[in-house]
């Protein structure tokens, strides 16, 4: 191998020097241009997030706003309907006969409910009085019996 001389070897260095220098600004370049490509991408997934929120709340509005709208709506609806259904039933002497007799039916099994429901409760009762006053007199009656025969010991030793 020949030998180098100084002018060559700092030629060569200068062009290494150039080279490295070279490839440090493309790797740069690159770096930059993926950072770039990456900002672009979130920048525009987040416009388009944004946008989606945007979206949402103005349909989430949007749906607050027909409610308001369509429930009184419904509810007049449903009035009107009643108040038909109820003219069409009392217009009429039949309907309204058919009507009293059905209100009469309710009324009087929802009494005779309540009827029966006292009758048990008081049924009930009065077998509690009868147990807790059989208990007392039984009790009474040990403790008359109790009573005679202290009374009948201490008269045997007198």
């Amino acid at each position: 191998m020949a030998t180098q001389t100084p002018s060559r070897r700092q030629a060569a260095a200068k062009r290494a020097a150039a080279t490295r220098k070279r490839n440090t600004a493309k790797r740069s370049a690159s770096a930059t241009k993926a950072s770039a490509r990456r900002t672009t991408k979130q920048a525009a997934r987040t416009a388009t997030q944004r946008a989606d929120e945007g979206t949402i709340r103005l349909g989430a509005l949007s749906r607050q706003a027909e409610r308001a709208v369509l429930i009184p709506l419904g509810a007049a609806v449903v009035l009107s309907d009643k108040v038909r259904d109820t003219a069409k039933t009392y217009s009429k002497l039949n309907s309204v006969t058919r009507e009293f007799d059905k209100f009469e039916r309710h009324g009087r099994r929802a009494l005779d409910r309540r009827q029966r429901a006292f009758g048990r409760r008081r049924r009930e009762l009065e077998r509690e009085v009868q147990t807790t006053r059989r208990t007392f007199e039984s009790r009474a009656d040990g403790v008359r019996r109790d009573a005679k025969d202290a009374a009948d010991q201490v008269r045997g030793l007198i």
